[in-house]
């Protein structure tokens, strides 16, 4: 089972694929171009729930992403399985 969310709500360590950008042609652009299309898979690493930057996991590569540009972006994450 998965649930989508933004960026910002997700939790450090959670991984999801970029399912979204909820903005304008030239902010998608500018997130493809830095890597982070829909259906990439990231790692959220760090970020606060109340500002600053977000920093994600992309294969081998570490972006740290603004806030607002972050609560942008829509994530599907996988619920992990509890037994």
């Amino acid at each position: 089972m998965s649930h989508r969310l933004r960026l910002v709500e997700m939790k450090v360590g959670e991984q999801g694929a970029v399912f979204k950008i909820l903005g304008g042609g030239g902010l998608r652009r500018r997130l493809e171009a830095m890597g982070l299309p829909p259906g990439a898979t990231i790692v959220k690493l760090t970020g606060s729930p109340f500002g600053g930057p977000v920093v994600v996991r992309i294969g081998h590569v570490r972006l740290a992403i603004g806030f607002g540009m972050a609560g942008k972006v829509m994530v599907e994450v996988e619920e992990a399985l509890t037994s």
